[in-house]
Formats: C-alpha cells, structure tokens, sequence
C-alpha cells in the first residue's frame, strides 16, 4: 500500500517533507520517497490519497489509566483538598476500589476506540483495581487485541490494601509479561508498583527481582506532588529517587511517571542511572500537583515520553499543554519547542516504553501511523508545520490510523468496530459504579 499526503513528518527532529509518501509491506515501512516516486515505482498497489493531510508517525501515549474515564462527570461535590485527600478520600475507596472486570474492560473497549479516533496508535496502561484480582491483565489482553492498538499493560501492584494483595499485584504482571511475550503480537506488559509510601523496601526490590528474571522493564509512580517527598525524606533522610538509588533499583529498565516534585540532584541521577521518565502536563494541573522540570530532564539528557494520565485523551491538546505550560512557569518562550514536543508524543514515548523501531517513519521501522487534515488559514511550510498543526488540530482532524501496517481508521471510519455497542457499554459501566459512590 501506498499512502501520498500532502506532508510527511518522518522524525520530529527533521524537516517535515511537502509530497512525500511511504510504501508499506505487511507490519513494516519499506520505501520512503516523493508521492511521484512511489506512483511512478508501483504503480499496481492500493493508494491511499491523503491529498491535503498530514502523514506522521501515530501518537504514543505513554502513561494513561483507561479506567479513569469511569470517573469522569461522577456525582461527587467535594472537591478533594489536595494530592493525598484526593487519593485517599476519591480515588482509593470512591474508584479503584469499587472497579470489577466488566468495568474495567469496557473503559478498555471505550478509550481503544477513543484512541483510533485520535491518532494513538500505542499506549501504556497502568491498572489499579485490588478487587479483581488475579486474571484481569487477560481479560484486558483480549480487548486490546481485539482493537489493534499496540498495547503496554500493567498492574499497579500496591500494599495499601494488605501484603496478600500487592504479591498477587506483581504476580499478576509477571505472568502477564510471560503471556504476552508467547502470543508475540503488538501486546506486551511490564513490572509495576505503586509508589514508596505504598510499597516498601522489600516489596519494591522484590518487583525489580522479578523484572530482572524475564528481562522486564518496572514503572511506578514518582513525586506526583509535595507528599511523597515529604514522606521519604521525613522517614528515609532522603529524596525518592535517591531512596530507589540507594535499594538498588534505579537504572536503565525503571520508567517513573509524573516526577513533579523532585530536585536538580535527581534530575543528574536519573541521567546518570539511564531511567525514564513520562510527562503528564494537563493531570498534573487537575490535582494540583505543580509543573514538572521536563526542560531539565530534557537537558540532562533524560528520556521522556508525553501521557495523558486518562484524563483528557486528545493527544493534541496534550500537546499543547507541553508547549504552553513550561513556557509561563519559566518565563521563557524559548522552552519546549513544537518540534520537541512532537518528538516526546512519538519516538520520545516510544523509546521511554522501550518499543522497539516505533514513533519515526523510516524503512525498516513499524507502521504505526496517524493520517490528519490540516486545514488552517495560513500556508503549512516545513519551517511552522510543527507549531501550526500542534496549535490548532483537534483529534477530529485525524482521518487515519494504522498500527503494524493494519490499518483500523480510514477516511474518518473505524474499522470492524461497532461504535454504538460500545458507547452502550460504557455508559452501563459508568452508571454501576456510581450507583456505588
């Protein structure tokens, strides 16, 4: 198949492209060339005519809960008073809580959906839910296969409810990982533990043991707002990540999500131990959490990839949120450039996942691809196409997505996927559980 747009962004650390298309062979790219090439070489292969869109590798979300969107709109009138009231008065016993498997596979089904029609082609999935338990990493396979996407799962494996729960937490990941690995498609999984006030020391070294065994990378949560440092150094003499330095269990296979609060010192020791790092600029403002050093973790040579937390989802306006919020709260207009900011919500989330050949549009490179129209007021040209389609797209300007050359949105239609069915679903869904609150 062919796929000719207007524009081509192949790697957001280069040009965008004007007529340049791709060939592609069953998962992957195989040439990258001028729309007249490729017509002119293969003449006999399917075209798909993205005459005035953008071509650009798909969108990695690289920390999302899909369960979340359960708690969007919930009848709950106290707004909670900060990080910690609102986990532990809202989150915790109001959501996770109260979560069972048809909840938490039909947010699945919705936010796949959801996804396609955004131009996410893969993402990262952290589930909390202690009640059900073992067994739902499977039933969220299945889901997430049926729906193409390439998909990261994991459970949030925490103490908070008893010892007994959080071993059947890292339990649940590891036979998960193995599970995936053996079907060897676009689905795969990762070790995962809360954070240090949930999880202690032991808990936390036995899930790095556990990922080193099957060669896994471990996420966990890290410095959302001012309470875990606040916690570690009061109980510890220490910050977070100096606290994980020092169990031995900092490096190259950790990913932490958020690292709102930490300092210049952490900053150098993830650079120095190799860790990962994703950003979620628009969540951190809901809760009040603060804004993250990502131009410092950037600098420091850190990778960081962009996630929308399960909050809002259209990775444009997550975008954009990386691109204005670090401009006010440095006062410099010069931080996070459109061009980085594209490059963390593609190849820069995929690399801090540890997907391989995924996020730039290079032979050789999965086909993972978002299609999206940029019809805008004034001229696209290679030197604003960054900033103008970063400003002003919506995700109802993506008309295509592919994943492992399988296409599943084309022309504005999603493919084989009874929309309706599953609006129906979520919304049973959502009402069951806030019959609950």
């Amino acid at each position: 198949m062919l796929i000719l747009p207007s524009w081509l962004i192949t790697s957001a650390k280069e040009k965008p492209l004007a007529e340049w298309g791709v060939r592609i062979i069953g998962s992957e790219i195989s040439v990258v060339a001028s729309n007249e090439m490729l017509r002119e070489r293969y003449p006999g292969e399917d075209i798909w005519d993205a005459f005035g869109q953008v071509l650009a590798p798909g969108f990695v979300d690289a920390h999302t809960h899909l369960y979340g969107i359960l708690a969007h709109g919930i009848p709950y009138t106290k707004a909670p008073s900060g990080f910690m009231p609102f986990l532990e008065e809202f989150w915790w016993p109001l959501i996770e809580n109260h979560l069972d498997r048809e909840m938490i596979c039909a947010a699945t089904d919705s936010n796949c959906l959801s996804m396609i029609r955004s131009g996410i082609t893969s993402f990262y999935d952290c589930e909390e839910a202690p009640n059900v338990l073992p067994g739902i990493l499977d039933a969220q396979f299945q889901v997430v296969l049926e729906s193409g996407l390439r998909g990261v799962l994991s459970f949030e494996a925490t103490q908070r409810v008893s010892e007994q729960n959080g071993e059947l937490g890292l339990q649940e990941n590891y036979d998960f990982i193995q599970t995936a690995r053996a079907h060897g498609g676009v689905v795969s999984g990762l070790m995962c533990f809360h954070t240090t006030f949930t999880c202690n020391a032991h808990f936390i070294q036995r899930a790095y043991r556990m990922a080193e065994e099957i060669g896994a990378m471990v996420h966990s949560h890290c410095s959302e707002g001012i309470y875990e440092p606040d916690y570690v150094q009061e109980k510890f003499g220490k910050r977070p990540i100096e606290y994980y330095d020092d169990l031995g269990v900092l490096g190259e296979r950790s990913l932490l999500s958020q690292c709102v609060q930490i300092s210049p010192a952490e900053i150098t020791l993830l650079a120095r131990r190799k860790a990962r790092v994703t950003h979620m600029p628009l969540s951190n403002c809901e809760v009040g959490a603060g804004i993250a050093p990502i131009p410092a973790l950037l600098e420091a040579g850190v990778k960081v990839g962009l996630g929308s937390d399960g909050y809002i989802t259209d990775f444009f306006e997550v975008m954009r949120g990386a691109f204005l919020i670090h401009k006010a709260y440095q006062q410099n207009p010069r931080v996070m450039p459109a061009c980085m900011v594209w490059y963390m919500a593609t190849e820069g989330g995929a690399k801090a996942l540890g997907l391989e050949k995924v996020g730039r549009i290079e032979p050789g490179w999965q086909a993972d691809l978002q299609v999206f129209k940029a019809k805008l007021p004034t001229p696209l040209k290679d030197h604003n196409l960054y900033d103008q389609t970063l400003l002003y797209c919506h995700q109802t300007d993506v008309t295509g997505t592919v994943v492992a050359g399988k296409i599943l949105m084309r022309d504005g239609f999603v493919l084989g996927v009874d929309q309706a069915s599953i609006q129906s679903r979520i919304q049973e869904a959502a009402k069951n559980l806030w019959r609950l609150v």
